[in-house]
């Protein structure tokens, strides 16, 4: 007969099943662990993940196009830049009212540097564009204004598009709003002086009652200042004559009885027999350039939110309605830029290591007294100014300065004619290999300390030369030091833009240098982000190669 008997589980002391407890005192134990290091991964995720994401982010963003121009974007869908004609007049109507809100808000200069970096000239059709767009339609506001006073009379306006609540001209309604006014706060956020259009208005005059809505808004919660109070915008002027010449509204006013019903019916009938506004005509006479099709393809190209024009620039590359293509030969200097900062950077560290491993080796078989003595000469750049050691190059390696002025003394150089060895790219190299010499020299020196001396004496007891028993058993285990200092130079010099600066002159220079200018100069941080995404890909690639090449595991600190 078989033994059906469960075996008898284990229990901890407080009775609880061993598994289930051992679980438990590990869960703990991770979660004690993790709130230790919880600084630290804050700190990490603070100031070096939330800045890549960023980057990342502006890299692609452009959203300041359709946001400052939604109307004229979204018309700008239908057009076919290939037909060689500006847009038609519903495009240029909704430019004037998009532009005329970005001029209040001082938006139309940041769109227009945005574009500018596509397309030159934008930037300064934006600004004088934002300066005249009062004198569009001014014609049609003086007759407006001529025909009755009241629509120089903000409360008049207030009444009108807020519907049945408003008023017409010299009523007791009226009257009554305008002692209320006087009475409201310039709290922007008091009930009292909200805006909302009436319905039946926003039906009868739907262009007047979006614009006055804008300039409602951009009153309310921009200036901070009542509605009420303040008169409207030209554009809303302009909008109120185009939707009075409009067919609809003027059947539709017909019937219309609500505030200011009388106002409008006469301003219908002075608006009906002057000429036709033309946006088209009205633009291009304030700059010619609107008539031009570059312009206008550029803001159609960049009207959506999101935009690989900023990689494509990176790359010398531009967007066109045909799809991406290469810029001109002359002005393509990305790739340049990016082959010469790795030749260079490669050049830095094969330098570095040339003059860090007789060094290392010296400081790592001398005795230790000794050692930690010259130990000091390395570390001594350390607390050094950069700025400070950098200019030092530049005094030492100008025509006339010290290596000249020796090599001329020592008859080596002719005097009329001294090396040319500052603003290029031998005294960048010259420069960055002296700043970045300590970071070489350590890791080397901490791989080398590990060396058992003993390993060489045996090597030359059977038979090895000094170099047979350097090459084939001393020099293969210091590699793991030469690989360290190697990916730690060669990352910190193609990164380097101070010293490339001072002594690099226009052949010297890296694409740091032009990441640091498009973030502090031209404030294209769109483009700066895209280069500095395609550098850390390289970086990455680059470390992954060494990594399938080497090993990243034969990677050691000592």
């Amino acid at each position: 007969m078989s033994d059906t008997t469960k075996p008898a589980k284990v229990l901890a002391a407080d009775g609880t099943p061993l598994k289930r407890s051992l679980n438990r005192a590990l869960r703990l134990q991770k979660m004690r662990a993790l709130m230790l290091i919880a600084p630290l991964l804050l700190f990490v995720l603070l100031t070096f993940i939330a800045p890549i994401a960023d980057m990342l982010f502006r890299s692609v963003e452009n959203q300041i196009v359709s946001t400052t121009l939604p109307g004229a974007t979204q018309g700008l869908k239908d057009w076919d830049a290939a037909s060689g004609e500006a847009p038609d007049e519903a495009v240029f109507e909704a430019l004037y009212y998009d532009m005329f809100l970005a001029a209040e808000a001082k938006e139309h200069t940041k769109l227009g540097t945005r574009l500018n970096y596509e397309e030159t000239g934008i930037s300064s059709l934006f600004r004088s564009s934002g300066r005249k767009l009062d004198d569009i339609g001014d014609d049609r506001i003086d007759a407006l204004e001529d025909l009755d006073g009241v629509w120089k009379d903000a409360a008049f306006w207030y009444a009108l598009m807020s519907g049945p609540d408003g008023a017409a001209k010299d009523n007791a309604l009226l009257k009554a709003q305008r002692k209320r006014l006087t009475d409201l706060t310039d709290d922007p956020h008091s009930g009292d002086i909200g805006f909302e259009p009436g319905a039946e208005i926003s039906a009868l005059l739907p262009r007047t009652a979006s614009e006055y809505t804008a300039f409602a808004l951009f009153t309310a919660i921009d200036d901070g200042k009542v509605v009420a109070k303040r008169k409207p915008w030209e554009a809303v002027k302009v909008a109120l004559t185009e939707d009075l010449r409009s067919s609809d509204t003027a059947s539709a006013l017909a019937s219309y009885s609500g505030p200011g019903a009388a106002e409008l019916k006469a301003a219908q009938v002075v608006v009906a027999n002057m000429e036709p506004l033309s946006f088209r005509d009205s633009f291009i006479d304030i700059d010619k350039n609107w008539g031009d099709v570059d312009n206008w393809q550029t803001i159609q190209i960049y009207s959506p939110k999101y935009t690989t024009g900023y990689f494509l620039n990176a790359a010398d590359m531009q967007k066109s309605p045909d799809g991406a293509e290469f810029r001109d030969e002359k002005e393509r200097i990305y790739g340049l830029l990016f082959k010469r900062t790795l030749f260079m950077s490669l050049m830095i560290t094969a330098s570095c290591i040339i003059l860090a491993y007789p060094v290392a080796w010296i400081l790592a078989n001398l005795p230790m007294r000794t050692a930690n003595l010259l130990m000091i000469l390395v570390l001594l750049p350390f607390w050094t100014s950069l700025l400070v050691r950098t200019s030092a190059w530049k005094v030492m390696l100008q025509q006339q300065g010290v290596i000249n002025d020796v090599l001329v003394w020592l008859g080596l150089v002719d005097d009329s004619a001294r090396l040319i060895m500052i603003n290029n790219q031998f005294g960048t190299i010259v420069a960055m290999t002296h700043i970045l010499l300590p970071f070489m020299i350590l890791p080397m020196y901490s791989v080398m300390q590990t060396i058992p001396p003993s390993y060489l004496r045996a090597a030359k007891s059977l038979g090895a030369t000094n170099w047979t028993a350097f090459w084939r058993v001393y020099f293969p285990q210091s590699v793991p030091g030469i690989g360290a200092g190697s990916i730690l130079v060669f990352i910190l010099s193609i990164g380097y833009y101070i010293t490339p600066e001072i002594v690099g002159g226009t052949t010297g220079t890296f694409i740091s240098n032009r990441i640091a200018y498009h973030i502090s100069s031209s404030l294209n941080w769109g483009l700066a982000a895209a280069l500095g995404t395609i550098l850390l890909a390289v970086v990455l690639l680059l470390y992954w190669a060494y990594d399938k090449i080497v090993g990243i595991d034969n990677v050691k600190l000592g």
